[in-house]
């Protein structure tokens, strides 16, 4: 029984996955998929990597998932999963890069900086 495991971030949040062939079971911080993420659009979005390679219901994946909010989760989840689809067959990284899956998204929140209300935006100027 081969476990290959990958690490996905987005934003604050880190993934890391383990995957085994198996039945496509997917377990997250010990909860279910459809419980851990309860919006379709989510759930979608973590099997997409499955769907490209048409390995769908072959394996069975445990996630541990630290940070972030539940849209950065599933986008680290899914590059994890990705990630760890290319250790188990390397044959499956052409299809996972042409969809984009194998890209780390670096759009980070901008720091607030000294003087000023948030990142950008600044306090009401007073004239008089």
């Amino acid at each position: 029984m081969e476990v290959n495991n990958a690490l996905g971030r987005r934003k604050t949040a880190v993934a890391r996955v383990y995957i085994t062939p198996g039945t496509g079971n997917v377990t997250i911080n010990k909860k279910e998929l459809k419980t851990y993420f309860p919006t379709l659009s989510l759930q979608i979005a973590v099997n997409k990597p499955f769907e490209v390679t048409s390995t769908s219901g072959q394996f069975d994946v445990t996630a541990h998932i630290d940070g972030g909010g539940i849209t950065g989760q599933a986008d680290a989840l899914k590059l994890a999963i990705a990630r760890a689809l290319v250790k188990n067959n390397a044959e499956t990284k052409p299809a996972l890069k042409v969809n984009g899956l194998l890209t780390r998204d670096p759009r980070m929140v901008e720091r607030k900086k000294p003087g000023q209300k948030k990142a950008r935006k600044r306090f009401q100027f007073v004239k008089r």
